[in-house]
């Protein structure tokens, strides 16, 4: 089922006639040259831009349609961010900052106290159970990326957009942030992400390359726990897309 559909968006002097879908549970990739319209595009599809004209539908709401304050609360209720500046408030703590987005529609003390259990559970799934109570500057980007990933799925969103989640991140701090992307997608998180790293483009299930701000080209990547294999793949799709 398409949780996600874009029908001819345009975004003036940026983006031109973008059709695509997203699959329920489906881990696609954004890829392109500097300048392409991949941020701007995943702007436009997440609500947190308008586009010029064109459709986008997010399981069956038609976020073209809605008023500022519907779109900020469906990006609260069903959408997840995770951003490469990861945005964390400074007067807070680790803990604090991974409730912010449930404490926003908690409706009473019981659900506030719901959202603890589920906070905690987040964060030792994540392997960031230690850091609740530190302030953000006493961590490092990796454990501060993972408590952002944390903070995304607070909500339960339907799908979490993620704009180069690794791409201010060190090597091994990268890997690790993608590994736990990969559960998210592997437990039925749609993902839309914006990368320029092949390597982790590769162990997506799709990816879409746009240039000049138009889809030049889309390849779906074989489901297989080889991971060379797939980076090869991708490697030299990228090379027939002129990267």
């Amino acid at each position: 089922m398409d949780i996600l559909t874009v029908k001819d968006l345009c975004k003036k002097g940026i983006l031109s006639d973008i059709s695509f879908t997203v699959k329920s549970g489906e881990m696609a990739a954004i890829m392109g040259p500097s300048g392409s319209g991949k941020s701007t595009l995943l702007y436009q599809v997440s609500g947190m831009d308008r586009a010029t004209s064109g459709e986008i539908l997010l399981g069956g709401s038609d976020i073209s349609k809605l008023s500022e304050d519907e779109l900020a609360d469906m990006r609260l209720k069903r959408m997840g961010f995770v951003f490469q500046q990861m945005n964390m408030i400074k007067n807070l703590d680790i803990m604090d900052n991974i409730l912010l987005p449930a404490y926003q529609i908690a409706a009473n003390k019981d659900e506030k106290e719901k959202a603890k259990v589920r906070a905690s559970a987040l964060m030792e799934k994540l392997g960031v159970s230690e850091l609740a109570h530190r302030e953000i500057t006493e961590v490092s980007g990796g454990q501060l990326q993972r408590a952002c990933i944390c903070r995304s799925m607070m909500n339960k969103p339907e799908i979490l957009f993620a704009d180069e989640p690794t791409g201010a991140l060190n090597g091994s701090a990268s890997a690790e942030v993608l590994e736990e992307l990969l559960k998210l997608g592997k437990e039925g998180t749609t993902i839309l992400m914006v990368t320029h790293d092949s390597k982790v483009a590769s162990r997506c299930d799709r990816i879409l390359y746009i240039m000049d701000g138009s889809i030049k080209g889309e390849l779906n990547i074989e489901k297989t726990n080889d991971v060379k294999a797939r980076e090869k793949t991708v490697t030299d799709w990228l090379g027939k897309m002129g990267w």
